[in-house]
């Protein structure tokens, strides 16, 4: 119901942003919220040539493709003058992000089909997990510390290895893998749900444990800083561990106060104790190395255990290959048909998607996002908030709605303000402390035709602004 309406106040206001922008002139076309390309140049006017300021006319004239651009420096949008049919087209800036139509056409080809892809190959793998029993023994070994976490959930039911595997793909950077393990997940616990068009309370923890984001090898974020030209691009790791690490407890607290949970069980405790000492023995190890060595084994380990789990999924079934002959099948087979069950999976959740992404690109594009994230810059100001800080927001504000919008707001301000500045240190910080909650929500409860998340989306919105604020102390502090 909460997503719901969110929903849909996105989708209206935004509408009626643009039609009242149009009317009052301060836009000139409303094309670009449904057919412009991130990227695009906005039209800003147009006007006939004798309009124009002579020098400006002559230029345009006297160009060989009838051109001019004025204004080209790296602070503020150039303004271009294309004359064509009489009438000199004048465009400024460029389009945040994809209309309409073409976060449509985006959101099928450049997202879905390969989501699609992941889900079919790791859903085979999945596949021959359960058969050959490894998912079973997984659950077993770790079943005293979840059904505290999760008492709705029966000592060793098959989820448990599948949120094992799921945690375990985010701890290690590995988003592909990450999301088929967790749907799988999110489909064994709607086995267990009375109601099923309702979000249960292991569905709502799970969820917002894997949005909480803990993460240890930010590797996409140290590659983007390294692009950027960082002089230590692997500095930010420490922080984004701290940051991701007390997003998800305070994620495990807000949910399981809600959902009345024994936090004082012994097995739990001991459990929370054994991954503080993991963590930190994996940042004394990493901390102790030059950078090269950092750079060497951020960019190989996760790399390396996906390549583990595959390995051992299939050695492991080769072991068991009887367990599939008595099943009525083939390793090969059960490849085929976990893989064919990932693909209903990825068209089944395509609409849920597709409603999120359209209603963000009408969000962005109407400049509704602008005027607030303007305002909060405005207000935090202020308030005396380091101006470092607040030229850093945009990201997080954006991080919920969009990975791949705050994605570019991280890139720009890596560029415009320097990869080591506070700012560019703490997009990154922001960028990988969370998930991006309205994907998430879209993707992993449409994948089992939830409509009602209770309150999941409020939890996981609370979440993000305690991450938010914890980045930016952690970033004070350390830089």
């Amino acid at each position: 119901m909460v997503l719901s309406r969110f929903w849909l106040a996105i989708f209206i206001s935004s509408i009626a942003f643009i039609v009242v922008s149009l009317f009052t002139s301060e836009t000139y076309t409303i094309d670009s919220a449904l057919n412009g390309k991130k990227d695009d140049p906005i039209l800003i006017a147009e006007k006939y040539a004798e309009e124009l300021p002579a020098f400006i006319k002559d230029s345009i004239k006297n160009a060989p493709d009838q051109t001019m651009i004025i204004n080209r420096d790296t602070l503020n949008a150039d303004t271009t003058y294309v004359y064509k049919n009489k009438t000199v087209k004048i465009f400024s800036g460029i389009q945040k992000s994809d209309g309409l139509l073409p976060t449509c056409k985006s959101t099928l080809v450049d997202l879905i089909l390969p989501l699609i892809a992941y889900l079919a190959f790791f859903c085979g793998l999945m596949e021959l997990l359960i058969i050959s029993g490894a998912s079973g023994k997984l659950a077993q070994v770790l079943s005293p510390v979840f059904v505290k976490v999760f008492p709705s959930i029966p000592k060793n039911h098959p989820s448990i290895s599948y949120m094992t595997l799921n945690f375990a793909a985010n701890f290690l950077g590995l988003d592909s893998a990450a999301t088929p393990f967790g749907l799988k997940a999110m489909e064994s616990l709607q086995e267990l749900n009375p109601e099923k068009d309702k979000a249960s309370d292991a569905q709502i923890m799970f969820m917002c444990l894997h949005a909480s984001g803990l993460t240890l090898i930010a590797t996409s974020i140290i590659g983007y800083r390294a692009a950027a030209n960082a002089a230590n691009p692997a500095d930010v790791m420490l922080p984004c561990i701290i940051t991701s690490f007390i997003g998800t407890i305070a994620a495990f607290l807000i949910v399981g106060a809600r959902q009345k949970i024994n936090f004082k069980s012994v097995s739990l405790v001991a459990a929370l104790m054994a991954l503080i000492a993991a963590i930190i023995g994996l940042l004394m190890y990493v901390n102790h190395l030059d950078l090269i060595g950092k750079n060497y084994f951020t960019t190989n380990l996760s790399a390396l255990i996906l390549l583990g789990i595959i390995i051992i999924t299939l050695v492991f079934s080769f072991m068991k290959e009887k367990k599939f002959t008595e099943a009525k099948t083939t390793v090969f087979d059960a490849f085929v048909s976990g893989a064919n069950n990932g693909v209903k999976t990825g068209v089944t959740i395509f609409p849920y998607v597709l409603g999120m992404l359209v209603a963000i690109s009408l969000f962005r594009n109407s400049g509704l996002f602008e005027i607030i994230s303007n305002g909060l810059g405005f207000v935090f100001s202020n308030m005396g908030v380091n101006k470092e800080i607040v030229d850093a927001l945009p990201v997080a504000l954006l991080r919920p709605f969009s990975s791949a919008g705050s994605r570019g707001f991280l890139i720009d301000s890596m560029n415009t303000f320097g990869a080591d500045s506070l700012t560019g240190r703490l997009s990154s910080i922001f960028q990988c402390s969370a998930e991006s909650t309205f994907y998430v929500i879209a993707v992993y409860f449409g994948s089992v035709n939830i409509k009602n998340t209770r309150y999941a989306l409020p939890t996981m919105l609370l979440v993000d602004v305690i991450c938010v604020i914890t980045a930016i102390f952690v970033a004070s502090w350390f830089f």
